[in-house]
């Protein structure tokens, strides 16, 4: 079956080589946001489905495994908090709706219980007597109630006062919208996050559910392949995409990140399967980096920073792919301002081809996998979208809602941005 899978895809790829065949884009995005890859976290192996298929695919593309372990996996372990079954939360009888109304705080630990209300008094920040009278009472029967722009003013509070918040039996946070992450560690608090709009009005009691478990070294990876330049052969360029997202809180509930970034990583799959023909055989080689755990704080990218599996002085140049969903409003190239000479050259090809209405460019910011390659001093540009979908780590990042305005356009800038760094 395995011959089969692959075979299949040798023959879609080589078939429909350009990314102006939106049909296969919007099938490699309809399997990575599917609930079989269960968020591409780390509950029920998502991450692991997701990256065999990545494998597959640079198999399929004809790309070579990366020496000199012959493997297109790079493995390596990290902490993770994981939220292991469906959580229960019901308010004066009603069920909440599961990442729909309410999502667990990914640090959450394993808790379990009914508790009665208890608001948060706001005065506390600006009167001491307020908070002494406060603080002295007896947490450990409420939830303890109040709204997200109130949770960083907690965290200010003397540290006295924020032991004694731990004695709630769970906190409460009251947000206009939910968004998750991933933990690397897990908290001695457990942590509801509800939609305001879903909260009762004078709500008197709840009962909640959470199972959690934290693993210290769970084990994932990052997939790698290349393919080799026929002129410059130890001189590279790198395309590279993170797969993973945020997983799921159960089988009730995962997060199917679309724009965030199964997008990023179908262009980095459109990418190889046109590299990989010989017609479009580069002079320079170029490496296909498909990292594990950078919604875990880039931890893939950093490891292959600190294990890099040929020298980082041999990279010309990264381009890190995140985000690519949208762009109605055109692109933001991160590091653009500390390249000038290559964001001028990104300018000029994009004024010719009239891609995208307009690029623009900012700083240094540690806000994806460019970033350790940038601190090591490789040059690298993090490019994503602008406008359409406000779709972000919740469970509306979904594949339907992902319009694709500017896909092609962007598949063709960066192959001419590629072809112009060889010259």
């Amino acid at each position: 079956m395995k011959r089969l899978y692959i075979l299949f895809w040798l023959l879609f790829c080589c078939g429909l080589a350009s990314a102006q065949n939106m049909p296969r884009v919007r099938q490699t995005i309809d399997t990575l946001t599917s609930e079989t890859m269960h968020g591409r976290g780390y509950v029920f192996e998502g991450d692991t489905k997701a990256a065999n298929y990545i494998r597959d695919r640079f198999a399929a593309a004809g790309l070579a495994p990366l020496p000199p372990s012959n493997s297109y996996f790079q493995t390596f372990t990290l902490p993770v908090n994981r939220i292991t079954e469906t959580p229960l939360l019901k308010v004066d009888g009603r069920t909440l709706k599961p990442g729909k109304e309410f999502v667990v705080q990914a640090a959450s630990p394993t808790s379990i219980g009914k508790a009665k209300m208890l608001r948060l008094d706001t005065l506390i920040f600006s009167d001491a007597a307020t908070a002494r009278k406060f603080f002295s009472g007896d947490l450990t029967k409420y939830a303890l109630v109040y709204r997200q722009q109130e949770a960083k003013r907690l965290r200010e509070l003397p540290e006295a006062y924020q032991q004694k918040l731990q004695q709630a039996k769970v906190h409460i946070v009251l947000q206009k919208g939910l968004l998750t992450t991933v933990a690397q560690q897990q908290s001695n608090i457990p942590v509801l996050e509800v939609l305001e709009s879903s909260w009762p009005v004078g709500a008197q009691k709840v009962r909640y559910s959470i199972q959690a478990e934290f693993v210290p070294a769970y084990s994932t990876q990052n997939v790698l392949g290349f393919v080799e330049g026929s002129i410059h052969p130890d001189s590279f360029l790198v395309f590279s995409a993170h797969y993973d997202h945020l997983g799921g809180q159960g089988k009730g509930v995962y997060f199917p990140g679309a724009n965030d970034n199964a997008s990023g990583t179908a262009m980095l799959l459109e990418l190889a399967a046109y590299y990989g023909q010989p017609e479009h055989r580069p002079r320079y080689s170029i490496a296909f980096m498909a990292f594990a755990a950078e919604e875990a704080s880039l931890v893939g990218s950093r490891y292959y920073v600190q294990h890099p599996v040929f020298p980082l002085s041999q990279i010309r140049f990264l381009v890190n792919l995140d985000l690519l969903g949208t762009g109605s409003e055109g692109m933001m190239v991160v590091n653009g301002k500390i390249h000038a000479p290559e964001f001028d050259l990104l300018q000029r090809i994009n004024g010719r081809g009239r891609y995208l209405p307009q690029i623009k460019s900012r700083g240094k910011a540690a806000n994806s996998d460019h970033y350790y390659f940038s601190e090591a001093g490789v040059p690298a540009f993090f490019f994503y979208t602008l406008g359409g979908t406000a779709a972000y780590h919740n469970v509306n990042d979904y594949a339907r809602q992902l319009p694709l305005t500017k896909f092609p356009e962007i598949f063709e800038l960066l192959t001419d941005f590629a072809a112009a760094l060889q010259e």
